[in-house]
């Protein structure tokens, strides 16, 4: 992972750990009072979710190299941090379990960069030498995700979760470099705490999401007579998304 993913997977983190702490911290000075006591015990609730999603391409290059003698490398050197919305339903299956599915929508981008490793150092035309593209993202996501929660301490309660999430891109389609598929499926593992204040619980949480689909559109028919935009297709085998989600509950 990119050094500067880690550095803001290592904020998000430290993000909900203080949040985590925070409460339990301005407790102690009376540990018996039980805020919600009884909040866990509903067979279904509801509630809604903001945060910040960070979006990534995992690019397989094959080193292909054109006929006029050009090799293109892709990367996503750089993440910029995105805005998610989602709603939530919630339902109890035990004491430890409980089935969440949180539709709603994503916004981000990630700006891939193309370097052509065979370049002679006194290229004078910038484009044979290097070229970026952004790629917006506005996505209608459908979570599933079982979450397996400890038992209650006080007025916190840490959780993991496990599952799946179908994405489907609502941008308007642009003849670019890389054609991305509309479509995609996504594991997802995430790991929060619920925190229990006077009227609603807070849930800091987590989630990092691997895509399992080649999202790379190979079939360009309107590149067909663009051979320098279609090279950056065929300089390329595999396109897998990644993303990493930093979502704050209220239930």
């Amino acid at each position: 992972m990119k050094q500067r993913l880690l550095k803001y997977l290592h904020a998000a983190v430290l993000a909900v750990l203080v949040a985590m702490l925070a409460p339990g911290a301005a407790a102690q000075d009376n540990d018996r009072i039980l805020n919600r006591p009884y909040a866990d015990n509903k067979r279904l609730h509801f509630g809604f979710s903001v945060g910040m999603n960070f979006q990534d391409l995992k690019l397989t290059n094959n080193a292909f190299i054109t006929e006029d003698g050009e090799q293109w490398m892709a990367e996503v050197p750089n993440h910029s941090p995105g805005f998610c919305v989602n709603v939530l339903a919630d339902w109890r299956l035990g004491k430890h379990f409980n089935l969440r599915l949180t539709p709603g929508m994503y916004f981000g981008n990630k700006v891939v960069y193309f370097q052509n490793q065979l370049a002679p150092a006194d290229a004078l035309e910038p484009s044979h030498v290097h070229q970026t593209q952004n790629i917006k993202s506005t996505y209608v996501v459908v979570p599933l995700d079982l979450k397996i929660s400890s038992l209650r301490y006080r007025n916190l309660r840490p959780y993991f979760t496990v599952g799946g999430m179908g994405l489907f891109s609502v941008g308007k389609e642009r003849s670019e470099q890389l054609k991305i598929s509309r479509t995609d499926f996504m594991l997802t593992v995430g790991m929060g705490c619920d925190i229990y204040l006077p009227y609603f619980k807070l849930c800091p949480e987590v989630k990092f999401c691997f895509g399992l689909k080649n999202v790379l559109n190979k079939n360009r028919p309107d590149l067909e007579d663009n051979p320098e935009m279609m090279r950056f297709t065929e300089s390329l085998d595999k396109v897998l998304n990644s993303m990493v989600v930093v979502t704050f509950y209220f239930e």
